[in-house]
């Protein structure tokens, strides 16, 4: 039964492509015609050149749609509503949190289509800001690529995917089996990737449908449970008053929220492997709207289950193990341990997706000639096979398996989400702005998707509110990860952007100053025909 399941899959990936193979004229004309205009194009590459190299396109409407599917479904709605429902205080609240989240996500998915049609290249936010930000030169790369290589990692996925292995298997969990299992799966992946590109392609679609499926059963689950044929007595009781007890901390909300987004991120998925994708503008358009619907509908079903079949007490307290706590009220204890090594499944399908799109980003920072250690050459290549990126995997490899190391568990996890989160919306602000100036400076700028501009600017608002609200005292002073400030992960994002701004100051000011150089950008091909950009020192008398 698997053979013919991965056979048929395989046969459709090949008719995808094929069929999404016929572009036309026109939309070869509108994926380049940016380039024409200096003033838009971003970066040294060309288009030609930034997109030569690799797999090639081999990316359809259907692994596109999977591979935000894959990205978005990982652990975020098995694991946070616990912390979620903690943090403000009621299943209502939570629940609106739930919809905002839906609704923010969308708004900046349009925003990000209008740029991703623009300028249909891999690199996602990288590439937008460099097409507005262009003065000081390189100033966007650099700040990018300190908070994409620093906080591009994947603990928090792979975190949850061990911790469900050791519940299915029965074993106690402990800090170190949980960093065994943790770095075995990312290594893993690592090699699934860097070695066997179109393999690993495979394994994201059919975990991706996995994951469809096992979100389903969560949702079906939650209607017996409505239906009162299970054992759960009241499946009614959270939903009466289901206000009562909301926080009225701004600070609260705005760190939920930070977790609802983090579980709806990967919307933009597509839009970091625009390299890799067939008819990238219409694939696109498609692809993005298409996946996040069919996850927005299961997130908020899948919240109703929840609360229907344990009581706000228990969810509030069930930690990371939400689900497990689901199926454990409505099947049993066994139950629950099967569950757990479906759960690990999932996580293990976000670890998946979420590494193959930072490879591909790492690729396309060490293109642009951003010094790093060893020469940009070799991380730019898609050594050894000609195929992938293995260096770039390699430098997602390097925060994820320090992160997985170093911090405990415990507070790492929730930790870890409020740091992700909080440097994106930093840049998103830039992002929407840039929407806005470029609409301004270039109203005639080909534009194959044009986002509403209401949407534009509810989603500017809601971020700006996110980057101030966090610094608000919480109603029980201390936040969602004590003993360590609430306001600490806000400092802590502030700090990795600004590290961008000096880490590009020491590069292109400070060591060329005292050395006496001048940088001076040439264009080499590698052997596997990628374009990269690389400086050399020259002397200044």
């Amino acid at each position: 039964m698997s053979t013919t399941w991965w056979s048929r899959l395989s046969k459709k990936q090949e008719q995808d492509c094929a069929f999404e193979s016929q572009s036309s004229e026109k939309d070869q004309r509108i994926q380049k015609e940016p380039d024409d205009d200096p003033e838009l194009s971003p970066g040294e590459l060309t288009f030609e050149e930034y997109t030569a190299g690799g797999l090639g396109r081999h990316l359809g409407v259907t692994s596109c749609t999977l591979l935000i599917v894959g990205r978005i479904i990982g652990t975020g709605i098995f694991s946070t509503p616990s912390s979620i429902l903690s943090s403000v205080g009621s299943v209502g609240a939570s629940l609106v949190l739930w919809v905002l989240g839906f609704l923010l996500s969308f708004c900046g998915l349009f925003i990000w289509l209008e740029f991703g049609t623009m300028f249909p290249r891999s690199g996602g936010e990288k590439v937008y800001l460099e097409a507005v930000y262009k003065k000081p030169k390189y100033l966007a790369t650099a700040v990018f690529a300190v908070n994409s290589i620093l906080l591009g990692f994947t603990p928090s996925s792979c975190i949850v995917s061990d911790f469900f292995i050791l519940v299915a298997a029965d074993q106690t969990v402990d800090r170190w089996n949980e960093r065994a299992i943790a770095l075995g799966v990312i290594f893993f992946v690592i090699l699934i990737h860097g070695l066997a590109p179109k393999t690993g392609v495979l394994i994201m679609d059919l975990l991706s449908i996995f994951k469809i499926a096992i979100l389903m059963f969560v949702v079906i689950t939650g209607w017996v449970v409505f239906s009162g044929k299970t054992s759960v007595a009241d499946p009614h009781y959270n939903f009466r008053n289901a206000f009562v007890g909301s926080s009225t901390s701004s600070n609260n909300y705005a760190t939920a929220t930070f977790k609802v987004l983090i579980a709806y991120g990967g919307w933009s998925s597509v839009n970091y492997v625009m390299n890799n994708v067939r008819d990238p503008v219409r694939t696109l358009k498609i692809a993005g709207p298409l996946g996040l619907g069919i996850c927005a509908v299961l997130y908020l079903l899948a919240n109703v289950a929840y609360f229907a079949a344990a009581t706000k007490t228990e969810i509030d307290e069930s930690g990371v193990a939400v689900t497990s706590l689901f199926f454990g009220n409505v099947f049993g204890p066994a139950a629950e341990r099967a569950l757990a090594v479906f759960i690990a499944l999932s996580a293990l399908g976000n670890v998946v997706t979420v590494t193959f799109a930072a490879a591909r980003v790492n690729q396309e920072l060490a293109k642009e000639g951003i010094p790093i250690p060893f020469g940009n050459k070799f991380w730019a290549s898609n050594w050894p096979t000609g195929k992938s990126p293995l260096p770039g995997l390699i430098i997602h490899l390097i925060p994820s398996a320090i992160t997985i190391i170093a911090p405990p568990p415990n507070i790492a996890f929730p930790f870890i989400l409020d740091i992700e989160g909080y440097p994106q919306q930093i840049i998103n602000l830039f992002i929407v702005i840039g929407l806005f100036y470029l609409r301004w400076k270039k109203p005639d700028a080909v534009r194959p998707f044009k986002v509403w501009w209401p949407l534009a600017v509810f989603f500017l608002a809601a971020s700006a509110f996110l980057l101030i609200a966090p610094f608000l005292r919480p109603a029980n002073g201390v936040g969602d990860t004590p003993p360590l400030p609430y306001y600490l992960y806000c400092l802590v994002g502030i700090s990795i952007i600004l590290a961008g701004g000096l880490y590009w100051v020491v590069w292109r000011i400070v060591l060329p100053k005292v050395f006496g150089y001048a940088l001076v950008p040439r264009k080499e091909t590698l052997d596997d025909g990628t374009v990269v950009t690389v400086f050399s020192n020259k002397k200044i008398d």
